[in-house]
């Protein structure tokens, strides 16, 4: 008897260790809110495609919006697949689920159709409001989630949105 539970004290914290780095429910379904997101930021990043006036520090923060969503999008996909779930069917990256329903997207359209002059502030405060978001969004995946895989994804797209949001905030003060 003694040996058992010497043996059972020994392995416990081997066991425990086991535990927690697969994925659960709640990783499948924030992984997917976090496509649908990344596909939101994409969106919103497509409405400065073919402004005449757009400043140069903007479409290239567009594009890297556009590069970086299409590869998390491909990442997550990838972790949902692997996980035997669909991911939701955005037109970006490798989504091939369900398509998200589209919020917002009467204000994408009335963004886009902003003058110049006011599209640019516009733009920035409403890509900080779609970033905060998306750090929101990463908070709650990093509280309920229990996939490793996921949280090194979700960690490496909370920098890239932090040091964007430094940036955008900068700028929008100088609109």
């Amino acid at each position: 008897m003694r040996r058992a539970v010497l043996t059972l004290l020994v392995a416990l914290p081997f066991l425990a260790a086991c535990g927690g780095d697969g994925p659960n429910d709640a990783d499948s379904e924030l992984a997917a809110s976090l496509i649908e997101q990344r596909a939101a930021g994409i969106e919103l990043a497509n409405t400065t495609i073919g402004r005449d006036r757009l400043s140069p520090r903007i479409a290239q923060l567009a594009e890297q919006i556009r590069v970086d969503g299409t590869a998390d999008i491909d990442a997550l996909a990838a972790l949902l697949k692997e996980w035997g779930e669909k991911a939701p069917r955005t037109g970006f990256g490798t989504g091939d689920g369900h398509t998200p329903h589209e919020d917002g997207h009467g204000d994408l359209e009335k963004l886009a159709a902003a003058s110049d002059a006011r599209f640019e502030r516009a733009w920035l405060e409403r890509m900080i409001a779609h970033h905060q978001e998306a750090l929101t969004l990463a908070a709650e995946i990093e509280e309920r989630g229990e996939s490793e895989e996921l949280a090194g994804e979700v960690d490496e797209t909370v920098a890239t949105l932090e040091a964007e949001l430094e940036r955008m905030r900068g700028w929008l003060g100088e609109t």
